[in-house]
Parts: C-alpha cells; structure tokens; sequence
C-alpha cells in the first residue's frame, strides 16, 4: 500500500504556471513509476505524464508536451508537474499515482495502482 498526497493546485490565469508535488510514503520509492493524470469536470480521467523510478525516462500527452515537465526527487520521496504556459484547458483536478513493475511508460489508468486524492487547478482567461 501506497499513500499519496498532492499539493500546490490553484488559481492562475491563462500563460501562467504552477508546480504540482506528490508525495509518496514508502522505503522504495526510487521503484515506483510515477504518473500523472488529470479529470476535468463532466469529462474521464485522463493521462498526462509519467516519470520512471530513476527520472530517466518520460512520457507525455501530446496536448501538454512542451508545456509540462514531469521530475522527481527520490531523496525526498516526491514527484513533480511543472506546468507552464496554461490554459483554460488545463483546468481539472490532477492526480499522481503509482504503476507497478518496470517502466513501460505506463499511460492508462488500469496500469496504475494506487491514487492521490487530487488537487484542484483552475486556469482563468
């Protein structure tokens, strides 16, 4: 068992940029592939990134490539979204959860196995 917990959702305006965090418990972090999906009202769960356990590979959706980066900091148990350049589009609650087994770049939500419960980000116009 895996918890998660998410933070740095919010307000801003269109062009702007945050930084969301997860933090994970447990001693082997540095296994987990790590991923980021994002639900927006009325619409599924959809994918956004993932990051495998050491931070050398990743993967995006085509409709934030470029414009997120996803990192993690193993010593600190913690995966990163940076997001520049949003847009109203982006707004939705986003999610980190944990894929078991090796990398794959793992972009469903069956291959996940464990969830944070979100944090909301609502970029205005």
């Amino acid at each position: 068992q895996v918890q998660l917990v998410e933070s740095g959702g919010g307000l801003v305006q269109a062009g702007g940029s945050l930084r969301l965090s997860c933090a994970a418990s447990g001693r082997t972090f540095s296994s987990y592939v790590m991923g980021w999906f994002r639900q927006a009202p009325g619409k599924e769960r959809e994918f956004v990134a993932t990051i495998s356990g050491r931070g050398l590979s990743t993967y995006y959706a085509h409709s934030v490539k470029g414009r997120f980066t996803i990192s993690r900091d193993n010593a600190k148990n913690t995966v990163y979204l940076q997001m520049n350049s949003l847009k109203p589009e982006d707004t939705a609650v986003y999610y980190c959860a944990v894929a078991p087994g090796s990398w794959s770049a793992p972009d469903t939500e069956k291959e996940y196995a464990w969830w944070g419960q979100g944090t909301q980000v609502t970029v205005s116009s």
